[in-house]
């Protein structure tokens, strides 16, 4: 049991679970439908196999760090899997990943192949940048709802029409996901500074640090308003469903901004998994949205 626990926080698969959602959430929004059932199971195992094996290799590549920062939320750093096993996982998801893609269409292919390869490209060289890298993890949290979308497309060509409200969300999740980022360099700031790792608070400093995720999660609450008051967002127009679940999304948010503001030492580790749950609820409030329109 205590393996499996630890094999479950190396691949994060409560994430994968989160993106499997959001790309159902694509779909819909998208076209009022989901995928069907084969796609469905297709397209969930595209989001789970490479969020695992790429969190898997993160920690790979991340261990000496991790160390340093006394990351015992890590199963490497306690000692619970060997940083070989983290590889091995890797190699075996990873392609079942990408073969999953390739039997929803084309276009999904694409997307997850050149996802990947930048994923792979993060673990490996973005992280001593994560100035850069911190966008491509927002980018991650973003394109899953673009997936969704792809996966109702029937042609078998590449084929890529972004609808308003599937922007909206992916950008929110983007939007979201730097701040989210930011945030962790802070919280791991004395142990990259050894690793020389380059970041935002290496160049700007932690106090400004905090102010820049802060203006991130910031226009992501602003952003997130749209859909309800614009009425070329059908689903969301007026709909007070869709709007009790982004004001819950959002009082979270405004409590993370607020102690990134006004609390010189803010608990990041808290905050980092209370701004993923908010994002959970926006999640379950554009598919109750949908849902209920």
């Amino acid at each position: 049991m205590r393996k499996l626990k630890a094999i479950w926080e190396l691949m994060r698969l409560e994430h994968g679970i989160m993106i499997a959602i959001a790309i159902l959430i694509g779909a819909y929004i998208a076209g009022k439908t989901f995928p069907n059932v084969e796609n469905f199971i297709l397209t969930f195992c595209t989001a789970l196999f490479l969020e695992a094996s790429t969190f898997a290799l993160n920690d790979y590549y991340d261990y000496e760090i991790d160390k340093k920062n006394k990351r015992i939320d890590r199963p490497l750093v306690r000692g619970d899997l060997s940083k070989n096993s983290a590889l091995y996982l890797f190699l075996i998801f990873f392609p079942l990943g990408i073969l999953s893609s390739f039997f929803v269409n084309f276009t999904c292919f694409i997307i997850a192949l050149i996802t990947a390869i930048f994923a792979i490209f993060y673990d490996a060289v973005l992280k001593k940048i994560k100035f850069v890298g911190n966008f491509f993890i927002a980018y991650v949290m973003a394109i899953p709802f673009i997936f969704g979308e792809a996966s109702i497309i029937v042609s078998n060509n590449f084929t890529l029409l972004i609808s308003p409200a599937v922007t909206t969300v992916a950008s929110i999740a983007f939007l979201s996901g730097v701040g989210r980022e930011i945030m962790k360099d802070v919280m791991d700031f004395e142990g990259d500074k050894t690793a020389g790792v380059k970041s935002f608070p290496k160049y700007f400093g932690e106090r400004i640090s905090n102010f820049i995720a802060a203006f991130f999660y910031l226009m992501a609450i602003a952003l997130s308003f749209f859909p309800f008051f614009v009425r070329e967002y059908i689903f969301y127009y007026n709909n007070f469903y869709y709007l009790l679940f982004i004001i819950i999304t959002d009082v979270l948010l405004l409590w993370t901004v607020l102690e990134l503001i006004i609390n010189k030492n803010p608990k990041f580790s808290f905050h980092r998994k209370l701004t993923l749950f908010a994002l959970f609820i926006g999640l379950l409030g554009f598919l109750v949205g949908a849902l209920t329109s």
